[in-house]
């Protein structure tokens, strides 16, 4: 009789501790969460939950619609909230216990924001999608974007602080990022500056002109890399950190490129031809208005993320021009003004999320939050 006791104890503590394990491995399965493109790629009928941000309604495999929703039945999602591309789109069934906090044509206001989803990684509208869904939590809202950036933790220890010490828990959040190489950049650019309307096409930054991705090279209508913090401001040439970092390299055409040569930024000067409302004299260069802050949000990058240590440069923002050779480039006063002329836009936005979670794995703070910009140089 002791003996089928214990035989009886035994099976109840192997039921008892496999219980457990299944408990905390659910657990576990249940706050993982992939990305919309792994879940693309993962369309095997597994029940996971997924991440992204709300880029519209499907109505086909390939057409998702941003306004007049007929119903509240589908959404799509993205891993940016500006995606076009219905290759990245995840679509997503909505059961009828989520439609009146989740359709679209009951809360259009959705758009833009982040949300969480659970179900069935399976094909919906013969498209990658997920079904029988099972929960949808709402992340962050679109009126604000950054809440839920990197899980809400990312700037945990910059929320705060202003002036110096504000400068320092930034640089040491944006500090140590993946490098990559000089030649490797030519491909980071096509994805990080593609034209929002056509795919083929990156943007380059001086004249805005939509051109070929590929149409890149050394000749006089070719687009290539600016160094929009001058490589020579410090001598860092293309060697990996500075000289690669995607945050100020952008796509150009050849020939204004070369009339920008190593200028600091001011206003004034002669009419550039090529490109659109810039100027330039013998000592400064000035962008289009549209990019005014994008060049200054740049700028204010490099001075945070290279501050010296680890064997770097320690490269700084100050009010002059012709730095020259020196780690130091201006005209700090202009590039606020520029700053403030000049808010983040959505272009400026899904750069700085592609450069995140594909390539370098850090962001541009003052994309992110602009307010530190005068919290750190009022």
């Amino acid at each position: 009789m002791s003996r089928v006791r214990k035989l009886f104890g035994y099976t109840c503590l192997v039921i008892v501790l496999l219980l457990t394990f299944v408990t905390i491995d659910s657990s576990k399965a249940a706050t993982t969460s992939l990305t919309v493109s792994q879940a693309i790629q993962l369309q095997n009928n597994s029940v996971n939950m997924v991440e992204g941000y709300v880029v519209g309604k499907p109505i086909s495999t390939s057409t998702v619609i941003t306004s007049n929703y007929s119903d509240d039945y589908a959404l799509a999602i993205a891993d940016v909230s500006t995606e076009t591309n219905t290759e990245k789109m995840l679509y997503i069934q909505i059961p009828s216990q989520f439609r009146p906090q989740f359709g679209l044509k009951s809360n259009p206001e959705l758009m833009g924001g982040k949300i969480k989803v659970s179900g069935n990684l399976t094909a919906y509208f013969s498209h990658p999608g997920l079904k029988n869904t099972t929960q949808m939590l709402m992340i962050s809202s679109s009126s604000n974007p950054n809440e839920g950036e990197s899980n809400g933790t990312y700037y945990d220890n910059a929320i705060g602080k202003t002036g110096e010490s504000l400068k320092t828990a930034l640089h040491t959040i944006i500090d140590d990022h993946t490098e990559i190489s000089y030649a490797n950049v030519w491909g980071a650019l096509r994805k990080t500056d593609e034209d929002p309307t056509n795919p083929d096409n990156v943007i380059l930054l001086y004249t805005g002109r939509s051109q070929s991705k590929y149409a890149n090279g050394s000749g006089v209508n070719d687009w290539n890399r600016e160094h929009v913090w001058a490589k020579s401001h410090g001598d860092f040439g293309t060697s990996m950190g500075p000289g690669t970092d995607l945050h100020h390299l952008r796509p150009t055409d050849v020939s204004v490129n070369s009339s920008r040569g190593n200028k600091d930024f001011d206003n004034g000067g002669t009419l550039n031809g090529e490109a659109p409302d810039t100027y330039s004299d013998s000592d400064s260069f000035e962008p289009r208005d549209e990019i005014k802050g994008d060049v200054a949000r740049m700028i204010f990058y490099m001075d945070v993320r290279y501050e010296g240590d680890s064997g770097e440069l320690d490269l700084e923002v100050n009010n002059v021009v012709s730095n020259g050779s020196a780690p130091y480039h201006g005209k700090l006063s202009t590039l606020l003004q520029w700053h403030k002329q000049d808010p983040v836009d959505d272009f400026e936005r899904h750069r700085n999320e592609i450069i995140y979670r594909d390539y370098q794995h850090n962001r541009n703070p003052f994309i992110d939050h602009p307010e530190w910009v005068e919290a750190i140089w009022n």
